[in-house]
């Protein structure tokens, strides 16, 4: 799976945190209706 992800590496749930504690974060308040995919480029290479 390593070799398969473009940033080389399985994700960890403290990847997904960080999404969330941005999204929750004043730098996000300008997003509206986003659909984001935290898979380290998985949807991309496949």
């Amino acid at each position: 799976i390593n070799r398969d992800t473009p940033l080389g590496r399985v994700g960890e749930p403290e990847d997904v945190a960080d999404v969330m504690v941005f999204l929750a974060s004043q730098q996000a308040r300008w997003l509206t209706g986003q659909l984001i995919y935290v898979g380290g480029g998985w949807t991309m290479h496949q």
